[in-house]
């Protein structure tokens, strides 16, 4: 099956092709098939996934995963949010994004934040159910960056419990913890209910 995905973010097709390997499914970018980025009007992730995936499937005729994920940093108000990709303005840099991030934090104390990612599957554009995944990864941010894998805010959010960040991890286990990850091994599963399987 071969499936547009509502994002032109090499590093989001790498994970997801990745993540969704055991299916077959044939994942290609919308870039790769000249659709430019919808909107993304919704307040919440799942809101803007799926506006993402309707815009894409309408424009290519063909089935549709679209990601929603960003950082949520319950000191900030939830900030980056929605706004993730977007932080520090458009056509900016992940450097530029981390830079606003540290600056808002300075002097705040609680460091905790989230990962979040929603994923949705429409097989055409008016799809009326939709298959919905949410991931979730608990983290904290820290001034200096470290690693030199993934991308967005990868190198400033710390997983304690291993004591390294996101960034140091091999992309393997990073698929294996992370809040995509979770939300592609739900996704996965709901597919190959849907007759998806290799």
């Amino acid at each position: 099956m071969r499936v547009v995905l509502a994002s032109g973010n090499a590093g989001k097709l790498r994970e997801l092709a990745a993540l969704l390997s055991g299916l077959d499914v044939e994942l290609v970018s919308q870039r790769d098939l000249d659709v430019k980025s919808a909107a993304e009007t919704g307040q919440t992730f799942i809101e803007n996934a799926l506006i993402k995936a309707r815009h894409a499937s309408r424009e290519t005729g063909l089935p549709a995963i679209a990601d929603d994920s960003g950082l949520v940093v319950p000191a900030l108000s939830g900030a980056p949010g929605v706004h993730s990709a977007r932080y520090a303005g458009r056509n900016t840099t992940d450097a530029d994004n981390n830079r606003k991030l540290i600056r808002a934090l300075a002097g705040i104390h609680s460091r905790s934040a989230w990962f979040y990612c929603s994923l949705v599957f429409m097989q055409h554009p008016k799809d009326p159910s939709p298959l919905l995944a949410t991931g979730l990864w608990r983290g904290q941010i820290i001034d200096a960056p470290k690693g030199d894998n993934g991308f967005g805010y990868d190198p400033h959010f710390l997983i304690p419990h291993l004591g390294k960040t996101s960034a140091e991890l091999p992309p393997q286990q990073k698929n294996q913890l992370s809040h995509r990850g979770q939300a592609a091994l739900a996704l996965a599963a709901a597919l190959a209910q849907l007759g998806a399987t290799a």
